[in-house]
């Protein structure tokens, strides 16, 4: 199996959405994601649509799918902060950064490395625009994504809240040491 990563175009909106779904579905949901299924299906075609076309172009926002033969089987998004912004959280941006959210595998595809492509992806779009690093929030009790995110490199910053869904902590990961060469393409 050959998982490429890649981001998404406007015109797959429909495709963006039913994957969000997807995610908010999973049973893990109310400690990874701030929305519930629910709250996303309520959403009008105009939201999706212009959720994939923000996440498809420019610097502010970027979704990746990573895909087997055409079939989405994850995604991850990066959200880029300035200094003087408040972030998903309600928290001050101090200096500028790119927060990973949004992170989902099919159950059939995890613990495969696709959590690697998808990461290398948004790493590498991330280095492009001049970020030194990319962070993330996960939810203190969600040892896989923990895991999964240790692999791909990311350490704890030492930073711990409280958001909607419970007690989170922050991990970074610097983008100094990404090797860009393959950092898409994952095969099993």
């Amino acid at each position: 199996m050959t998982v490429a990563a890649r981001r998404v175009r406007a015109d797959e909106w429909e495709r963006v959405r039913d994957l969000r779904l997807d995610a908010v579905r999973d049973p893990l949901a109310p400690i990874a994601f701030l929305h519930s299924y629910e709250e996303e299906a309520a959403h009008p075609d105009g939201f999706w649509q212009d959720r994939a076309a923000n996440a498809a172009s420019g610097d502010a926002v970027a979704q990746f799918v990573a895909e087997v033969d055409g079939e989405w089987i994850g995604t991850v998004t990066v959200i880029r902060w300035n200094a003087g912004e408040t972030d998903h959280h309600g928290r001050d941006v101090s200096t500028p950064r790119g927060d990973v959210v949004g992170v989902f595998l099919r159950p059939e595809h995890r613990g495969r490395g696709v959590v690697d492509a998808l990461i290398g992806a948004a790493a590498e779009w991330a280095r492009s625009l001049g970020d030194e690093s990319l962070t993330l929030d996960v939810h203190a009790e969600n040892a896989r994504a923990q895991a999964a995110y240790r692999r791909a490199g990311f350490v704890e910053t030492g930073t711990r809240f409280s958001a909607s869904i419970g007690p989170e902590l922050e991990m970074s990961r610097p983008l100094s040491d990404v090797d860009l060469t393959d950092a898409d393409k994952v095969s099993s």
